[in-house]
């Protein structure tokens, strides 16, 4: 009861990650424009894997995808290359998971075979959750360096008497982490531990190996075993018996087995 319990238990958490790395790696808002200590209000932006929006204080968003694959960085192909593994890995485990509840009969399948298929789904939950965290701790470790690396414009004047109205720098917005972050951390998160259940699951569906059966012992004759004859002497039958009819002249012979 307990391992039937743990695997459907591991099973609706596997459902839940996938389904929280499908949504954050569908969300637009991976990346948030910073708006602390900014000068520039009336415009929001913020990017995700496919594509960047511009969102104005009108309330009008424009979204523009990504029409390019080689000019992107390879940082960001290698975050949507994690999470479309993470996704697929994590499908066909929720797949086999399905078949190896030991809940539902599927024909005469045994439970050793249904152990198996649970140890197969938990492995490539465990595999689909680690994709999915890495791909989205690659994402957040690019935007803590550019966050680091861009700064906003000075608000004073300009001490050696350039730039117009005494405002030097760059306009450069910096960008921090958007709730697709979070989302893709709790379903990996989810996914791994569905993994790591059903993984545990697997060992009490294992029938034992050591189980006793009752039955009869056996003992075969041995090389020296001396055989004797039966001395006794045996009853003679005689098994012929003779019929007469009703003049009292034998006629027929009956012989009984």
């Amino acid at each position: 009861m307990a391992a039937t319990l743990c695997q459907v238990m591991g099973f609706l958490l596997s459902l839940l990650g996938v389904a929280g790395i499908i949504a954050a790696t569908g969300m637009d808002q991976w990346a948030t424009e910073d708006l602390f200590d900014n000068p520039v209000t009336a415009v929001f932006s913020y990017s995700g894997l496919w594509r960047s929006c511009v969102r104005q204080s009108s309330g009008f968003t424009e979204c523009r995808p990504y029409f390019t694959i080689l000019g992107l960085p390879a940082l960001l192909q290698a975050v949507r290359a994690l999470m479309i593994v993470g996704i697929v890995l994590g499908a066909i485990g929720c797949l086999i998971a399905i078949f190896a509840l030991k809940c539902l009969k599927m024909g005469n399948m045994e439970d050793n075979i249904k152990a198996t298929m649970t140890l197969t789904a938990g492995i490539l939950n465990l595999l689909a959750g680690v994709c999915g965290i890495a791909g989205v701790s690659a994402f957040a470790n690019l935007i803590v360096q550019s966050f680091r690396f861009t700064t906003y414009a000075g608000s004073g004047f300009d001490t050696y008497g350039g730039g117009v109205g005494g405002l030097t720098g760059s306009l450069t917005p910096r960008y921090t982490f958007g709730p697709a972050l979070f989302v893709g951390w709790i379903g990996g998160a989810i996914l791994f531990i569905g993994g790591v259940m059903m993984c545990l699951a697997c060992r009490g569906m294992t029938p034992e190996k050591n189980q006793r059966y009752d039955g009869m012992a056996y003992k075969a004759a041995s090389q020296h075993t001396m055989y004797k004859s039966d001395t006794r002497p045996r009853p003679a039958y005689n098994d012929s018996y003779r019929a007469q009819s009703m003049d009292g002249r034998q006629n027929q012979k009956f012989d009984y087995v």
